[in-house]
């Protein structure tokens, strides 16, 4: 690990120090959620909302939030803006939600302000994950950001990120199926619950959305006096002249949605050159997406798709590849997700799938999930022996999933972002750097 000061430092990723905040929040997969403004505005009041001092830019969506956030902060932050970065979940360091330009939150700041906060906790009875935005906003309003970016943690319209009032653009990744316990049941009713973050007078970009949702964000829009505009994905030639380190064609609309929000920044804020922002752009790390790692000299590609249409796209972006060839899954899917449905779109004739276990977390078993499936599909799980439990251990999934040694199998890590966190942190796996 390396100090905090840096995200990447010549072309390299670096992780921020590990913090253990085992005593003041519990684990990402175990913590409340408990939607609803009421406690975070309270405890923003009580320390004089500290927000106010800078503008937010705050991403909305269910898959691509947080690469959109990353390449608009990136841009920003290549201007010598003073730009805040808040995101979520992390993978290694709590430390990696917090950001001022390319630098993390030092675990110290961030275990002080969680410590100075502890009164406004109890008093207004804050989740893990309102602790976290106060602390945020905080930690921004004593850096003397410029402009914030936002990524919305759980639906929008009850998200604590939207207790910021000053929100005057908004983005949309992608909609789909997630969350449902929380945000409703079909996509008319996720997409509300999103459509919940625009406000009076914003202006909002949304990349292509599913039939069910354009509707919904159009009418939202109209009910409340915001201003949407739908932005294409890039043409190819186009997505490829910026040479992001971000790879996959879901990227061509996220990078499409991030270039519209900074040409508005630069038209209504502050005047941005596009070959920097482009440059800005290119430099953004963001670990976790298509990634190319290693596992003991074995190539791994991992993706943090953890729902039906993230795997849809996963499955697109493997369909496309040439030649295309078997897939081993290495998956670990926590309980409460649509394990069929996500396995349904991941497979096809000759994969197999490993299910392994994340952490301490509730996850799906292969028994489950075979039951869910029809016969040929549960005929790819590989069940582990009695001895070894419900599911895999990661260690012995992937010996299994490299062998034999040639295989023209392609290892595929994916089904929650804990879960790579987990690899990540142990030491696992390893990132592969790309020129």
């Amino acid at each position: 690990m390396v100090g905090a000061a840096a995200a990447h430092h010549g072309g390299e990723f670096r992780w921020p120090e590990p913090v253990d905040l085992s005593d003041l929040l519990p684990g990402q997969t175990n913590g409340i959620v408990t939607l609803g403004l009421e406690r975070i505005q309270g405890a923003l009041a009580s320390l004089g909302n500290p927000h106010n001092s800078f503008v937010a830019i705050q991403v909305a969506g269910t898959n691509g939030k947080g690469s959109i956030c990353s390449l608009v902060h990136g841009a920003l932050t290549a201007h010598g803006l003073r730009s805040g970065l808040y995101t979520s979940p992390h993978l290694v360091s709590w430390c990696e939600r917090i950001r001022v330009g390319q630098a993390f939150i030092p675990p110290a700041t961030l275990r002080s302000l969680l410590l100075e906060l502890g009164p406004l906790t109890q008093q207004w009875s804050l989740t893990p994950f309102e602790q976290l935005t106060v602390a945020a906003f905080l930690h921004f309003h004593r850096q003397g950001v410029d402009l914030a970016v936002l990524e919305v943690g759980l639906g929008g319209r009850l998200d604590a990120t939207t207790a910021h009032s000053r929100r005057p653009i908004v983005a949309f990744a992608t909609i789909g199926e997630d969350h449902q316990e929380y945000l409703g049941a079909d996509l008319t009713s996720i997409a509300g619950e999103k459509a919940g973050v625009l406000s009076p007078g914003c202006v909002a970009f949304s990349g292509p959305q599913p039939a069910a949702v354009v509707p919904v964000l159009r009418q939202a829009a109209a009910d409340c006096g915001a201003t949407i505009t739908w932005v294409p994905p890039l043409a190819d030639h186009g997505f490829q002249a910026l040479h992001l380190s971000l790879r996959g064609q879901v990227q061509r609309h996220n990078a499409a949605v991030a270039m519209a929000v900074l040409e508005h920044v630069s038209a209504t804020m502050h005047p941005l050159d596009g070959q920097r922002s482009r440059g800005g752009m290119a430099s953004v790390h963001w670990p976790g997406r298509l990634q190319q790692c290693q596992w003991q000299g074995h190539p791994l590609l991992v993706d943090g798709a953890h729902n039906r249409s993230a795997a849809l796209c996963l499955r697109q972006q493997l369909d496309d590849s040439d030649p295309p060839a078997p897939v081993h899954w290495v998956l670990g899917i926590l309980a409460n997700k649509d394990a069929v449905g996500m396995v349904q779109a991941l497979l096809r004739p000759g994969d197999r799938v490993w299910l392994v276990e994340i952490g301490d977390s509730r996850c799906w078993t292969t028994d489950q999930l075979a039951q869910g499936l029809s016969a040929p599909q549960a005929a790819c799980l590989q069940v582990p022996s009695p001895r070894l439990g419900a599911t895999w251990p990661v260690s012995v999934a992937l010996r299994q999933a490299v062998q034999p040694p040639g295989s023209k199998a392609q290892v595929v890590v994916a089904g929650s972002l804990y879960l790579l966190g987990q690899l990540h942190r142990q030491g696992v796996i390893r990132i592969v750097e790309e020129n």
